[in-house]
């Protein structure tokens, strides 16, 4: 993937935990539209825990793209001295049809000196999923190929959307979800694994959720089992609260601080009275 690519993708995945996969055409009552929600985003390494950044997600109507209704979109950016080791600016749409189907991504990624832009475009076909990915880089084409993909197929900002969009009161201990992210010219193989309910503490404020473990297939990692883990708010929005991913240079955390316009009440924060 790149050394680039390889930090872009362990900060931004903790913050893609969102909307849905190609091929499912699943529409999920958990989102609304105009839903906008914060995180704030850490990173630590040793005993030294840094806050990195803060990403901002939003969801709504957006017919600019030929055959798109809907559009989500994430703009992360590292804090100002998380800005002296590694600068981001990034930002990624991604654009849905009236069956909730995924048919174009963009990335925009600013990293100080380095600009890229990256394209996904989504086909659907009986047996597979066609990816043309396009990665531009100082006015050249780093990368112009396509995908073939059979089962369900994401890109780097759909990954937990997924899961949002399935029935939290059926699941059981070892329920396992695979799932593909498509990534530049690379294709990197999930699983989710349902695990139990948690509780996750922040402060004056506890969060009822459900705990999911994440194998991930890629070198970024430290292993592929248990490569990272989500814990989704046990309420009828399924949102993702605290993501933590294991890396081969430390560790990456995000958090939810706060939302605007949900779908449904936020149950599952419990106010912590002193």
């Amino acid at each position: 993937m790149g050394k680039i690519g390889k930090i872009s993708f362990f900060l931004l995945f903790v913050c893609c935990l969102h909307v849905t996969a190609q091929k499912t055409g699943m529409q999920s009552s958990a989102m609304s539209l105009g839903e906008n929600s914060v995180y704030e985003a850490y990173f630590k390494w040793g005993l030294i825990m840094s806050r990195a950044g803060e990403a901002s997600f939003s969801y709504d109507r957006d017919h600019s793209v030929s055959g798109a209704s809907s559009c989500y979109s994430l703009h992360f950016r590292t804090t100002k001295f998380f800005d002296n080791f590694f600068k981001m600016r990034d930002t990624i749409s991604a654009y849905y049809d009236n069956d909730n189907r995924l048919v174009y991504s963009i990335k925009k990624s600013d990293e100080g000196d380095y600009y890229s832009v990256d394209e996904l475009k989504f086909k659907s076909e009986e047996e597979n999923t066609k990816i043309h990915s396009r990665r531009y880089a100082s006015s050249r084409i780093k990368i112009d190929t396509t995908l073939t993909v059979t089962g369900d197929v994401t890109d780097l900002l759909g990954v937990v959307y997924y899961l949002r969009g399935i029935n939290r009161n059926k699941l059981r201990h070892g329920d396992t979800f695979p799932l593909t992210a498509a990534i530049g010219r690379d294709l990197v193989k999930m699983r989710f694994i349902y695990q139990n309910q948690s509780v996750v503490d922040r402060g004056n404020v506890k969060y009822n959720t459900c705990y999911f473990k994440i194998d991930i297939f890629d070198e970024a990692f430290e292993s592929a089992s248990a490569s990272a883990e989500v814990w989704i708010g046990d309420d009828d929005n399924f949102l993702p609260i605290k993501v933590r991913a294991k890396l081969k240079i430390g560790y990456a955390e995000i958090y939810y601080k706060n939302s605007s316009n949900p779908a449904h009440p936020l149950k599952c924060r419990i106010e912590i009275k002193k």
